[in-house]
């Protein structure tokens, strides 16, 4: 892997507006399961009459609100995850003046705990969640610490988390940014991602730059058009190629 390492610290090198396009793979070394592997949560044995898929889905928030909010309590809010080494190294990328934007399908908020600052989330984030009513915002505390459904202390309204469900559209304002830096991008970096959600999978379409990088420990429907590509953990991999810099 050392003549691959030293490929993509080249390519890094020679880069001045690097954007990264990250999935679930990014944060599994933090804890967080990737939803898609073998082991991941929707291939989960749930002792439950839905797929998890529905169990994120908008209808099912709105109908069993109840049920819903005590399987995003459980499997979908980490409050105790920490930045791994992939998070840091696309922090220090940005920091050195390299890297222009993460666009991330995570709900973590990792990226920005390690320090990023042009974060584009795709499907939003566990750590914003408003009244629908009257759109107070609350953090992911209040959400944990809520018993049953939570509601507004304002005004008794049911908070939402500020996360894309299934069935729900992507932010408008969000897909602009990130479709911008994407196209803007003389290297993309996708990592941590099979591509296989859409239309977050599609942005990458929009790239016109020099360099396409894949890093993802299994094939994914681009690497037919990479560049380069390995086939390793991501954390290591970039934090590796730092080193080179």
């Amino acid at each position: 892997m050392s003549n691959e390492i030293e490929k993509l610290a080249q390519i890094l090198r020679e880069s001045s507006n690097i954007v990264f396009f990250g999935g679930a793979g990014v944060s599994t070394s933090s804890g967080i399961p990737d939803f898609r592997s073998s082991s991941g949560l929707w291939n989960e044995k749930l002792k439950i009459n839905f797929t998890p898929e529905q169990l994120v889905s908008h209808t099912f928030f709105i109908r069993y609100p109840e049920e819903f909010f005590k399987f995003y309590k459980d499997k979908l809010i980490y409050p105790n995850a920490k930045p791994n080494g992939c998070h840091i190294a696309l922090a220090k990328l940005e920091e050195m003046g390299k890297l222009k934007a993460v666009v991330t399908q995570n709900i973590d908020g990792l990226h920005q705990a390690a320090g990023s600052k042009k974060v584009y989330e795709l499907h939003g984030s566990v750590l914003r969640n408003y009244c629908m009513d009257c759109n107070a915002f609350y953090d992911e505390k209040f959400i944990l610490e809520s018993k049953g459904i939570p509601t507004c202390p304002k005004c008794g309204g049911k908070v939402k988390p500020d996360v894309v469900l299934y069935e729900e559209g992507l932010d408008n304002d969000v897909i602009t940014g990130a479709v911008r830096a994407i196209s803007q991008a003389d290297t993309l970096i996708i990592g941590g991602t099979s591509l296989v959600v859409y239309p977050a999978a599609g942005l990458i379409d929009y790239f016109r730059g020099k360099n396409l990088i894949l890093i993802n420990k299994s094939t994914t429907s681009a690497d037919n058009k990479a560049d380069l590509i390995i086939n390793d953990d991501i954390a290591e991999v970039l934090n590796k190629a730092l080193t080179y810099l």
